[in-house]
């Protein structure tokens, strides 16, 4: 009989469908709870492509195994369907938004169940319907209440073509990403979330989680802790420059300072600055650069001194020149940096360029090295006053002590991190439920009149203004005030696409509850998410976020537990043939869907396993693809042969208890590849030694995480669905007996003085006499030795012995 993947997989899935094997039970007290969770996909017209079915098919296999170990498996699905991508080709294609990512969705639901995953479709979510966004904009109603929401203007990239604000990310060599229209500076108000205000706790509370060390170092560096001093500096002007520092122990080394174009000082210092006009220009030309761009470590440096305002060094009483340059960010620290060009290789390279002063201050310091930090701590301070003579270590504290006590500073904790802008002038996001009254400022709507729902228009296109298509539904912005009943409008930006990604793991919990994001009894009995698999690149945004929208939630008594996840890795990309990064342009993107025509879902379910080290990147092989098909093609021809009977070979029994060894570490541990690979070994052995079907349950057990269609189809053949009531993916997973795993005799070389002479069979650790009584009886070993004397034995255990002789 062929085995013809097409009518098995789609009988198997339909049969899954209709009896809900994958169901989670909220509260199941007699089996351990475990929350498998992927980052769920953003439905985009494109479809599901090998990058996603490389995490998606892990997690399937690790749930599938839970669920044969006994254990009450949540394992959800969902869609991130709000945002950018799907706007942008509504506006492209003249369709609505909404038919756009309902018709999105349709294929990747197809599309995921065609590859067989085992998700509880009763839980499925989508960020855009209405009873999933009411609950969004409840937390952030929560967190406007708290104070954590806030309006404040702040430099924005602007698209002079789109009309729209764009992040970093959108913004490529100063142009705009989508259209390639100028991107400039500009200043707008917008919603911020405070979640600098839990910087320390989304550090510190790290140490208590199971993630892999290089996702913890990620956001550790892009909090960026550090302890300094801020530190103020006096004008000739009168103001008091602040700047930020880790290392006031090189003050005396301070041979000019820079200014943010941004910064406020340089419009109050207009009348003063004699060459104002070369100032404008630069802070017009800095304006078209994006954030990035100005900060990138090996751009050439640029700026303007400016001529009529200096500032006074305050450990030395030194007159020091005053530059504006792009490389400063008025979001990062104060706006303003001390140049300490003798140990900082870019403070460096601005003074040469401008012909500054370079004071060295550490003796032994490197001019030219990125950074010197507390590992010089041996370096002895000199041109410091009265730190002449202390080491590094020694000095800093000494300076941060005299800092304070003259009033010129104090300590500070600073990070990298900035409060998360959360507002987007576009119409396809979730409307933020508040008003503006002119009595009352901003009022949050009722509770009970959430969700505000996002109206229906006929134009979603942005306005030349740069206000979202929203501000244009007059009808839908006037409205009355919920605290005074006066006049009131609504304000029409709508939430970025991460909100409704921070809280999404909640809502898989208890998806249908209308009275509460979910109730207690699943908050508590599914917290937290055991095991958390996603991509690297989400490490330091959404995964951030949702870290802080739960911590939150936590501190609001909402979710039992302070973290979400307990267990976080990461997998490598899936790159074209020849090595690189799949694109359209390059023509090298890899369909689902002809894989699954052409070899079978369980085809590509176990290649897209076997092709490497899951947590590296990985080069696609259409010729190894046909490797796993062949695989495939000898377990089914394999159950034909099986002889009818339940009993273990012998044989087999030792190959089959260290498969059943390996296959579970290693499922355990993300090596999906070497389990494969165990699993091919296992067919040689049953080929080589025969097998029954006592042998080919072992086998299709341990293979179903891996192959769900055909293992399901040859456990009905075999009769085991008939015998046991139950499938495949509902049977026990076997255990194996430590003392099988060793093989009862194995094969070992003999040498005589190093030659090979021939091999011999003996009991597994066998004691050296007796493996030495047989060598010596094999027949090329006899001649070998007659007439020598056995001087040395030289046994390694279970693989080989080596006699060495001479003559007698």
């Amino acid at each position: 009989m062929k085995y013809d993947f097409t009518s098995i997989e789609k009988k198997w899935q339909d049969k899954w469908l209709e009896t809900k094997p994958f169901a989670a039970v909220t509260g199941d007290k007699n089996r351990e709870k475990f929350f498998g969770l992927i980052e769920f996909p953003y439905p985009s017209a494109q479809g599901l492509h090998v990058g996603h079915a490389r995490p998606f098919t892990a997690m399937d296999i690790i749930c599938r195994k839970k669920r044969m170990q006994g254990y009450n498996v949540l394992f959800p699905i969902g869609y991130d369907a709000f945002g950018l991508p799907t706007e942008n080709f509504a506006i492209k294609t003249h369709t609505h938004p909404a038919k756009v990512t309902h018709d999105n969705v349709a294929n990747f639901r197809k599309q995921l169940q065609m590859l067989g995953y085992s998700f509880d479709w009763d839980r499925e979510v989508n960020t855009t319907d209405p009873n999933y966004y009411k609950w969004t904009q409840w937390i952030f109603l929560q967190m406007f209440k708290k104070g954590l929401a806030y309006k404040a203007s702040m430099p924005v990239n602007w698209c002079t073509s789109c009309k729209i604000v764009l992040a970093n990310e959108e913004v490529v060599e100063g142009v705009c990403e989508r259209c390639g229209g100028e991107v400039i500076r500009k200043e707008k108000s917008q919603w911020m979330l405070a979640i600098t205000k839990y910087a320390d706790r989304l550090i510190d509370d790290l140490d208590d989680l199971d993630f892999i060390e290089r996702v913890k170092i990620q956001q550790k560096n892009w909090i960026g802790r550090s302890e300094g001093t801020e530190v103020d500096f006096q004008t000739t002007a009168g103001d008091t420059m602040t700047v930020y520092t880790t290392r006031c122990d090189t003050l005396f080394g301070v041979t000019y300072m820079v200014l943010s174009p941004e910064h406020p000082f340089l419009d109050k210092w207009k009348d003063r600055i004699q060459n104002w006009d070369e100032v404008a220009a630069y802070r017009e030309e800095a304006a078209h650069k994006s954030d990035f761009e100005r900060s990138e470590l090996n751009k050439d440096k640029t700026g303007v001194r400016l001529a009529g305002v200096e500032a006074i060094n305050p450990a030395n009483g030194t007159h020091i020149p005053v530059f504006v340059s792009d490389y400063v960010l008025m979001s990062y620290g104060t706006g303003a940096v001390m140049g300490v060009p003798g140990h900082d290789q870019r403070d460096w390279e601005f003074a040469t360029k401008f012909g500054l002063p370079i004071i060295e201050v550490v003796q032994g310091g490197d001019i030219t090295k990125e950074a010197f930090t507390l590992k010089d701590d041996t370096g002895v301070m000199v041109n410091s006053g009265f730190l002449n003579g202390l080491t590094v270590k020694e000095a800093i504290p000494t300076m941060k002590k005299w800092v304070t006590e003259q009033g010129l500073g104090h300590p500070k904790t600073n990070f990298k991190l900035r409060d998360w802008v959360f507002s987007r002038q576009r119409y396809w996001g979730e409307p933020i439920p508040l008003v503006h009254c002119d009595k009352c400022g901003w009022v949050p709507l009722p509770e009970e009149q959430l969700p505000l729902l996002l109206p229906e228009v006929d134009s979603y296109e942005v306005t030349d203004t740069g206000e979202s298509p929203l501000s244009k539904m007059t009808d839908w912005v006037n409205t009355t005030c919920p605290k005074c009943g006066g006049p009131a409008q609504r304000e029409t930006d709508t939430m970025p696409q991460w909100a409704g990604s921070s809280w999404y793991f909640l809502r898989y919990m208890d998806p249908h509850n209308d009275k509460a994001l979910a109730s207690k009894e699943a908050l508590d009995y599914w917290s937290p998410v055991d095991w958390y698999n996603g991509g690297m690149e989400h490490t330091t945004l959404h995964l951030l976020y949702s870290r802080f929208w739960h911590k939150f939630l936590y501190d609001i008594g909402v979710v039992p537990t302070k973290e979400p996840y307990a267990k976080r890795t990461s997998h490598g990309m899936i790159l074209g043939e020849g090595g690189e990064k799949m694109s359209k342009s390059r023509g090298n993107v890899v369909n689902p869907n002809d894989i699954v025509e052409q070899y079978g879902a369980d085809t590509m379910r176990l290649y897209i396993m076997f092709v490497g080290d899951f947590e590296k990147a990985a080069t696609w092989s259409t010729e190894a693809v046909k490797g796993s098909k062949r695989f495939l093609d000898r377990v089914w021809n394999l159950a034909e042969q099986a002889e009818e009977s339940d009993d273990v070979t012998p044989a087999n029994e030792s190959a089959i208890h260290k498969t059943v060894k390996k296959v579970t570490d290693d499922v355990d541990n993300l090596k999906m590849n070497t389990a494969i690979a165990a699993l091919m070994t296992l067919v040689n052995e049953f080929y080589a030694n025969g097998c029954t079907r006592g042998d080919m349950r072992y086998l299709l057990l341990l293979l179903n995480p891996f192959a769900p269609h055909l293992t399901e189809e040859l456990w009905e053949s075999l009769g085991f669905a008939a015998k046991t009531g139950k499938m495949c993916c509902q049977a026990e997973w076997p255990e194996f007996d430590e003392s099988k795993t060793v093989a009862a005799a194995v094969d070992m070389a003999v040498q005589v003085n190093g030659k090979l002479k021939g091999t011999i069979t003996m009991p597994t650790d066998s004691e050296e006499q007796a493996v030495v009584e047989a060598a010596l009886a094999v027949e090329k070993v006899a001649k070998a030795t007659e007439g020598m004397k056995i001087v040395k034995t030289i046994l390694v255990k279970n693989r080989l012995v080596n006699l060495i002789v001479k003559p007698q």
